[in-house]
């Protein structure tokens, strides 16, 4: 089966892989063709263009970087709306706005297409691993025919409702991150201060009721000085803001996610908006 997949970066490079163990024939396209380039010499089918990539197959994955970037490769001349195969199945991955993945599903059906908001966390390591959780809004119809695709690229991965029920499931996995990775980060600052052995201090705590997978993957990395973006700040800041502006509009005060969301903002116009979301720790050291 020939799968296309569109948004080939630090996310898409291990879903492609994944997708191609299973035996998927996969179409790609990115704005970058370099950063492609490894998956290019594994297999996957370089196209030249978003309408190209679309029209290759009957399932169209996207994974880009913001709401207007999906709003781009959806709705624009020559985009997916506009080059897809007759009942094909479109599967936004991006993290996006709910709104956006309204949008999409009714624009879809009105040309004949199906349409689902699919979100997934578990950053670049569950990507390269095939271990990604996937929120999934739309239609169960389809989402039940769609779902050996999404078993290839992820373990957790459950229907959720609706057309933006994905992306309101997501929009609740980030609030729980923002406070859990502000945790993570206190208990570390907290530790270097006390003068204890930070090693010693997350192999104790990890076995407990703090244990998160944000303490045994980006503790590490915060008390290793390793920074490099298995989630770049940029891109959960504007996770965080779609998650602010869900929760605004419906009267709704979060103030561990709005504090986080400020120290990230802070963080971001120090230049280290493409630094991973470890690097938090910086604001406390």
């Amino acid at each position: 089966m020939n799968i296309s997949f569109i948004g080939v970066g630090v996310m898409g490079r291990g879903m492609v892989r994944n997708l191609m163990k299973a035996g998927y024939k996969v179409h790609i396209y990115s704005r970058t063709r370099e950063k492609a380039q490894p998956v290019i010499d594994e297999g996957a089918l370089w196209h030249d263009s978003v309408a190209s990539c679309a029209a290759a197959s009957p399932v169209i994955i996207t994974i880009v970087g913001y709401p207007k970037d999906v709003e781009e490769v959806y709705f624009a001349p020559g985009g997916i709306l506009d080059s897809a195969p007759a009942n094909a199945i479109l599967v936004d991955m991006t993290t996006s706005s709910p709104v956006l993945a309204e949008k999409i599903f009714d624009a879809a059906a009105k040309k004949g297409l199906r349409a689902l908001d699919a979100p997934v966390s578990g950053g670049d390591s569950g990507a390269a691993n095939g271990t990604l959780a996937i929120m999934v809004g739309g239609q169960e119809e389809t989402f039940r025919e769609c779902l050996p695709v999404l078993e290839a690229m992820g373990k957790s991965i459950r229907f959720m409702g609706k057309a933006g029920c994905g992306q309101h499931t997501k929009m609740a996995n980030q609030i729980v991150i923002s406070g859990t990775v502000s945790g993570v980060s206190e208990a570390i600052a907290y530790a270097e201060r006390a003068g204890l052995d930070t090693q010693n201090m997350l192999d104790a705590i990890s076995s407990g009721a703090a244990s998160s997978w944000q303490l045994s993957n980006n503790g590490q990395k915060m008390i290793k000085g390793d920074f490099a973006p298995g989630f770049y700040i940029k891109h959960f800041i504007k996770d965080m803001a779609l998650a602010k502006e869900e929760a605004d509009a419906r009267g709704l005060s979060l103030p561990i996610l709005e504090k986080t969301l400020d120290t990230y903002r802070a963080l971001m116009g120090n230049g280290l908006g493409d630094e991973g979301t470890q690097a938090l720790i910086k604001a406390y050291r």
